[in-house]
């Protein structure tokens, strides 16, 4: 096969001689948005991210496998891929671990008060704080229960809290204590002390979280958004920060995060540069996936 490999793999280079010795023939482009070394119809295979966003991909008429180093499929024409009949892979699983860390991590931080006594460190102020909270006994919510939202849950679980998903499939799947349609969500919402979005972005998952669904829940709860920023109506968000109690934010609809976004401002919110899936772990799963699934091909 023919494989055009890109700069989305940061490690690529010291695997394609492994790839080569498959019987594979390898080509590589470092910039995704920077002319192609070959022709499109050349390649039959792709590892990459962003790259049919800078070329389209009717041009690729040889193409029949896509590798992405990405878990969303949200940057390639799928509707395409699928009438084509086109083998693709996502990432699924291996940014997972530190994305389900961060989202602890955040929570954690809100809870324990640990900005607060962050800035009191840096004014050498010895001043306790009589309003910390516990993870023991809340009710986590998690939207999206596949790698991530699973990863997730396992955590919250081993801090004891009662872990609710809202999945297009429910079913009973440990380690949630019961997995509800999408219908449920807004009921599910009320009880909810954590709410955790780990589902992409679709037509149907667009705002899903909007200011009719931040009504609903308590003002002690927080909002955690590790999946993408068009999930949630970021003004409907910013218009009831008053009601909930905080938010961790690692994903927003426009990237980088306006300067006069009102978010930054807001002290009950916690606002990352779409750093979550950042892990020391990624780099040997993201390898091994890759691999695996190329050894497949012919």
């Amino acid at each position: 096969m023919n494989i055009l490999i890109t700069g989305a793999w940061a490690e690529a280079k010291e695997y394609i001689p492994e790839i080569e010795g498959m019987g594979h023939k390898v080509l590589f482009l470092q910039q995704e948005k920077d002319a192609l070394p070959c022709s499109p119809d050349w390649a039959e295979g792709v590892i990459c991210n962003g790259l049919f966003l800078s070329h389209p991909i009717e041009e690729f008429t040889g193409l029949r496998y896509i590798q992405l180093t990405s878990a969303g499929f949200d940057r390639v024409p799928m509707d395409y891929i699928r009438a084509k009949n086109i083998e693709i892979h996502n990432a699924r699983g291996v940014y997972s671990i530190p994305m389900a860390e961060f989202a602890v991590a955040g929570v954690l931080q809100l809870y324990k008060g640990l900005n607060t006594f962050k800035r009191q460190q840096q004014r050498r102020e010895w001043s306790k704080r009589r309003n910390l909270r516990e993870l023991n006994g809340k009710k986590v919510l998690i939207a999206g229960c596949g790698s991530v939202g699973t990863e997730c849950a396992r955590r919250f679980t081993a801090f004891g809290c009662y872990v609710t998903g809202i999945d297009e499939l429910p079913q009973t799947k440990e380690p949630f204590g019961k997995i509800l349609a999408p219908a449920c969500l807004d009921e599910e919402l009320r009880e909810a002390d954590i709410l955790v979005l780990t589902l992409p972005l679709t037509e149907e998952t667009k705002g899903l979280i909007g200011e009719r669904q931040l009504q609903l829940m308590k003002p002690d709860s927080l909002v955690v958004n590790i999946s993408r920023g068009g999930v949630i109506d970021e003004n409907a968000l910013v218009r009831k920060m008053e009601h909930i109690g905080g938010a961790v934010l690692d994903v927003f609809e426009e990237e980088p995060l306006p300067e006069e976004s009102p978010l930054w401002a807001m002290e009950n919110v916690i606002i990352t540069p779409h750093n979550s899936f950042v892990g020391d772990g990624n780099r040997e799963r993201l390898a091994d996936l890759i691999m695996r699934n190329v050894s497949k091909q012919r």
